[in-house]
């Protein structure tokens, strides 16, 4: 393939006088899990309904496979919304069967698919209730099988776990792991950066609808540039600014940022040799996707 499966260049897009996404750059590429991140506002939603053709943007282009999407694509992308769209009125059979019916597959096709996913999530016994009566984690998951069933080549999922206890959403993301080992190009849209560390690739972060990360997970982390000493200890944590700012403190556990042209060994030995501190752990590492998100958006 000659080009991005996803490929969004220059993208602006304004509701009025508001301004929601501003000139925003990305591309998806063949069988990666990729992560569109950032909070609730940042322009996560707009961009995919955009990507699908359900808006349309102010500037900029937006492709699928090269194309502007449109409903004949259908057959080779699943979308999974934050909003459930599914008919609550309707039994759970057959609402995976009618969806995947209209993206393609022959009714037998469906129906054979349709079970043996109810039957991997464990709600096989909930195929002939309403969707109405099932629970929300269970909804999800019927949600999640209507927009995979029909193997598509590529996966927008938008908030997938939600909803989910533990248990389920591990589930869930060994089901996406599957489908990307089918080949699958899986686009990711989450709040949750534990996810995002295990499953993707690579990653976008939005702010105010601007770009302000993108690469692969550990590019992402070298781009913020922080590196943190994890404390654990007993006693008291003395205050030296010279050689550090303590960024978190509880009260057996601190977080300490050192100061430029500090070394670390330098920080170490004056802990060591306090006399009201115990170090029980020190670790250095780079900060966690969930640090830097926090730290963005303080």
């Amino acid at each position: 393939m000659d080009f991005p499966v996803v490929d969004i260049q220059s993208f602006a897009m304004s509701f009025g006088p508001k301004e929601v996404i501003k000139d925003l750059s990305f591309n998806v590429n063949q069988g990666e899990v990729f992560g569109l991140l950032g909070a609730n506002g940042a322009g996560k939603t707009t961009t995919i309904r955009t990507l699908l053709s359900l808006l349309e943007p102010t500037s900029g282009t937006l492709s699928v496979n090269g194309k502007r999407y449109s409903p004949a694509m259908a057959a080779t992308v699943g979308y999974l919304p934050e909003q459930r769209g599914l008919y609550r009125n309707e039994p759970v059979l057959d609402t995976m069967v009618y969806l995947a019916v209209m993206h393609g597959l022959s009714r037998d096709e469906a129906t054979k698919r349709s079970k043996a996913y109810l039957e991997r999530v464990g709600i096989a016994d909930k195929a002939h209730e309403r969707l109405s009566s099932l629970s929300n984690g269970q909804q999800q998951k019927v949600q999640l099988g209507a927009t995979i069933v029909h193997e598509p080549s590529l996966m927008i999922l938008d908030e997938p776990t939600e909803a989910l206890d533990p248990v389920n959403r591990s589930l869930l993301m060994d089901i996406i792991q599957e489908q990307r080992a089918k080949g699958a190009t899986v686009m990711l849209v989450t709040h949750r950066m534990e996810e995002v560390e295990q499953l993707c690739d690579r990653i976008v972060l939005l702010k105010d609808g601007h770009r302000a990360l993108y690469g692969t997970v550990d590019e992402v982390k070298n781009q913020f540039g922080a590196t943190v000493i994890a404390l654990a200890y007993s006693g008291q944590l003395p205050i030296n600014e010279r050689l550090y700012g303590i960024t978190k403190q509880l009260p057996h556990y601190a977080e300490l940022a050192w100061q430029k042209g500090v070394a670390v060994d330098e920080i170490f030995k004056f802990l060591a040799n306090s006399p009201d501190l115990h170090v029980t752990a020190f670790d250095v590492r780079r900060p966690t996707l969930n640090e830097i998100f926090l730290s963005l958006y303080k």
